[in-house]
């Protein structure tokens, strides 16, 4: 679908971004890609779903693109601001967990649930961080840890509700399944 080709093209842009950065030193030109990469992103979920072609494939592809975008530029950052390397980390742990959880979640419950409002928020937040390091090359220190500071807070708040979210799931039908199994064998099943 076309959603899914926007996400594929995104992960393309990645070595584009990192060779302008790193390779080339044209923070301009990354950012400008780093930009179309996000115009991409935006695309491809009002598409998908002003035209009917939301899919589980897509739901957990977008994703997966967006967070490699994410890490792959928060690495070019590292060159520069040292202490980039904290979001970065954080980045890694709470998709490695959410991911970890979100994919046990759907082996449970057969369903591939899509990215919520603060894992947007975030998604916003890491890209506005982002930019401004690229084209602001000497941003006083104070607003640099500022706004780093804001992206690991917002960062760690949707990786708790994430995991609060994946674990009901899991829960829930760990639950389900121990009263069907009750109902239909007149067992308890704890109690086998």
């Amino acid at each position: 679908t076309i959603p899914n080709i926007l996400s594929f093209s995104r992960l393309c842009l990645i070595p584009v971004i990192v060779w302008l950065y790193i390779g080339k030193e044209d923070y301009l030109w990354a950012l400008l890609t780093l930009t179309l990469s996000g115009i991409t992103d935006v695309a491809d979920g009002i598409i998908a779903r002003k035209c009917n072609m939301v899919s589980d494939f897509g739901k957990a592809f977008d994703p997966i693109a967006d967070k490699l975008t994410q890490m792959a530029t928060l690495c070019c950052l590292v060159s520069r601001f040292n202490y980039m390397l904290i979001p970065l980390i954080m980045l890694v742990v709470k998709e490695v967990c959410t991911g970890i959880t979100a994919l046990i979640s759907i082996k449970r419950t057969d369903t591939v649930e899509g990215a919520v409002w603060h894992g947007k928020l975030t998604t916003v937040f890491l890209y506005l961080m982002m930019a401004t390091h690229i084209v602001w090359y000497n941003i006083p220190t104070a607003v640099s840890l500022i706004m780093v500071g804001i992206c690991i807070g917002i960062m760690i708040m949707s990786f708790i509700m994430y995991s609060v979210r994946n674990c009901k799931a899991i829960k829930y039908k760990t639950f389900e399944d121990h009263e069907k199994k009750k109902l239909f064998t007149g067992k308890d099943s704890k109690k086998c």
